[in-house]
């Protein structure tokens, strides 16, 4: 397992997959498997950090990932490995941009967070509906252009509107926003990657 925490880590995609796939074949708990690699992307979000890799690297590490769930989703069937914690992530209302958000949802995921996608152009209420549903304590908001601001503001508007406010912790991201946005949306917190959006997450949930 060290080795494949190891060539995830250095995004070595061809040995990940043979080394995943051999060790389905060989019976090797699928939940250890994905804990691997789940620590393979900590170290990924590690270098991020330090600067050893950048957002195509973090663009890779979240590709390689999706496929070892690919791989890992039929023997993992009926079980679930333990969560630190479940996010609500969309792009906002009259924005269909998805790259950042879906290296978000990657991250996240591969962080230990349940995560619940909706998707691109997310109206206000159909956040609060899918936090009110899952009882969801983080709401991630992505937005690439200037217009996005006033939709994050009124999803934010909406949260507090519906009583969710107090217990749900709101990150908004995106190429324009900055700490001024985050303090016209009324959000929390905000992120210029996805590693920053882990990192957040972590804080919120104590870790």
């Amino acid at each position: 397992m060290e080795e494949l925490v190891q060539k995830l880590a250095d995004l070595e995609e061809g040995d990940v997959l043979a080394m995943v796939g051999a060790e389905v074949e060989n019976g090797t708990d699928p939940l250890e498997i994905f804990d691997a690699c789940r620590r393979g992307m900590v170290m990924v979000g590690e270098r991020y950090e330090a600067g050893e890799y950048f957002v195509s690297e973090l663009m890779m590490a979240a590709a390689i990932f999706k496929e070892v769930t690919g791989i890992l989703e039929p023997a993992m069937a009926g079980r679930t490995a333990e969560t630190r914690g479940s996010v609500v992530v969309g792009t906002v209302e009259g924005d269909i941009h998805d790259i950042g958000k879906d290296l978000v949802v990657g991250m996240l995921q591969a962080a230990g967070f349940e995560v619940h996608d909706l998707g691109v152009d997310v109206a206000p209420a159909a956040f609060v509906a899918k936090l009110q549903e899952t009882g969801a304590t983080i709401l991630s908001l992505s937005g690439l252009m200037t217009t996005s601001f006033d939709p994050m503001k009124a999803t934010v508007d909406a949260l507090a509107e519906a009583g969710l406010r107090p217990g749900v912790k709101v990150m908004i991201g995106g190429g324009p926003v900055t700490e001024k946005i985050q303090a016209y949306t009324g959000a929390d917190a905000w992120g210029a990657s996805a590693q920053a959006a882990v990192n957040l997450a972590n804080q919120w949930m104590g870790g």
